[in-house]
């Protein structure tokens, strides 16, 4: 730590300087440690100059740079020295394993190499201190958290009836204020995307209840019946509804999420993966239950013509005049039974994927990057999709009985028996055409508003 790093940081900070003002800003940082080779994570640079700005002049003078580099040093020591578990001055593949797996991660042994062959730079399958030091000197590497987050990045998006189990938050995110960042950004997100593909998700529900063998609908034929009823804005009817329920929903499985976790956890142990799918259906199930009145009222909205309702409160008033409160229920039952397939194949084919990909294309990184894993979430959320679209358009038809003209009240399993004899297995799956179009465009428009929001409130990762 004597004078050697302080000569070093001199020559590091001249370099990186280059307009040579004697200041280093996010640009330069940026630039010039990349054209040096150092790996930096995204945000990064943004993060550094932050966290060293003493000043809040928003650069580096070569006091803060030294400063922020000797400290963050120190925390890399502290992580270095945890994985050395036989402080032989080298951190080896076997040591990944028993760090990781205190926490409840079991990483297997082609995974633990992975991690090393990312920062082991002379080929020895094994780490040593200047290793270390090059590869996390520019990198969150302030405890082993924070090592295991960026090792083993994951993001969550909203892509309409998505019940993926939330991210965890860091005790540093949760006191920083950086989770509801998160989650407002999600939000966002999640209601630009829903607007964004709110014909399709309409088209999809007109389908679902409308269509039969003796009453085909296609989408050019939907769309155009839906425009000519009600004109172009017609497409967006009930979408309101749709995106106020995101805030609410998003917080309680949050907050559930936390809740359920602390729960099912041991006192003093490490949660473990069932324990965070059981955490996460928990969670999801909560939200569904706190905000389905709502969802009731989006298919109501969605099905109903010209006049018949002047808004959300209106719905809601009509539904409780006529029905009573039970009708916000109705359909609830196979709601809730769609949650287990979904959570379940959605989770175990992104898993499978994200390991597949990892094992056969990552040469030189255990993370695979934002657009492999959002690839990886299409294709498993399509999967969780086909499992469970039978009994989401069964509680759709709940929702809707009371709103068609001479529809008897039946339950689900007369349902599902009436439609199969009727309309045969497929017609279990009326609907799904529009629903599987809108998945691509809703996770593109959502990746883009979330990461734009990120910027704008701050948040690099």
């Amino acid at each position: 730590m004597g004078g050697q790093s302080t000569k070093s940081f001199e020559e590091l900070f001249e370099k990186l300087d280059v307009n040579k003002d004697g200041k280093v800003d996010v640009s330069e940082l940026k630039t010039g440690l990349a054209s040096m080779g150092f790996s930096l994570g995204k945000g990064e640079a943004q993060k550094i100059v932050s966290s060293g700005d003493t000043d809040k002049d928003e650069v580096l003078d070569f006091e803060e740079f030294s400063k922020y580099l000797i400290e963050h040093e120190k925390k890399l020591q502290l992580t270095f020295k945890s994985l050395d578990k036989n402080n032989d001055g080298r951190i080896e593949a076997k040591e990944i394993q028993q760090s990781l797996k205190v926490l409840g991660i079991n990483l297997s042994d082609k995974d633990a190499e992975k991690i090393l062959y990312s920062i082991d730079a002379d080929g020895t399958m094994s780490v040593d201190w200047n290793e270390w030091r090059q590869h996390f000197l520019f990198n969150p590497a302030n405890d082993i958290q924070e090592i295991i987050r960026y090792w083993k990045h994951s993001t969550v998006l909203d892509i309409g009836d998505s019940l993926a189990i939330p991210d965890e938050f860091t005790e540093e995110e949760k006191t920083t204020g950086i989770w509801w960042r998160q989650l407002v950004s999600g939000a966002v997100a999640g209601a630009v995307s829903r607007t964004g593909t709110a014909p399709l998700d309409r088209m999809k529900v007109f389908m679902q209840v409308h269509s039969s063998k003796t009453n085909k609908i296609s989408l050019a034929s939907g769309f155009k019946q839906m425009i000519k009823e009600g004109g172009v804005a017609s497409l967006w009817r009930g979408n309101g509804v749709n995106v106020i329920k995101i805030a609410p929903e998003t917080a309680i499985k949050f907050m559930g999420y936390e809740q359920f976790k602390k729960l099912l956890t041991k006192e003093g142990g490490k949660i473990q993966p069932h324990e965070r799918f059981m955490a996460g259906s928990l969670a999801g199930a909560t939200a569904q239950t706190a905000i389905y009145p709502m969802e009731v009222m989006k298919t109501r909205l969605t099905l109903g013509k010209t006049g018949q309702y002047s808004g959300m409160f209106d719905c809601a008033k009509k539904i409780l005049k006529k029905e009573g409160v039970k009708a916000f229920y109705k359909g609830y039952i196979p709601n809730i039974l769609g949650i287990i397939p979904y959570a379940g194949i959605d989770l175990a084919v992104y898993e499978t994927l994200k390991n597949a990909w990892l094992s056969r294309y990552a040469k030189d990184t255990a993370n695979p990057g934002l657009f492999v894993l959002l690839g990886c979430g299409t294709v498993s959320s399509t999967c969780g999709q086909l499992a469970s679209y039978p009994l989401a358009l069964i509680r759709t038809r709940m929702q809707a009985q009371a709103s068609l003209e001479g529809s008897e009240q039946v339950s689900m399993t007369k349902l599902v028996q009436k439609i199969l004899k009727n309309e045969g297995f497929f017609g279990l799956y009326r609907g799904i055409l529009p629903n599987f179009m809108k998945v691509i465009p809703a996770v593109s428009i959502s990746y883009a508003v979330y990461e734009y929001m990120r910027s704008g409130l701050g948040i690099s990762k």
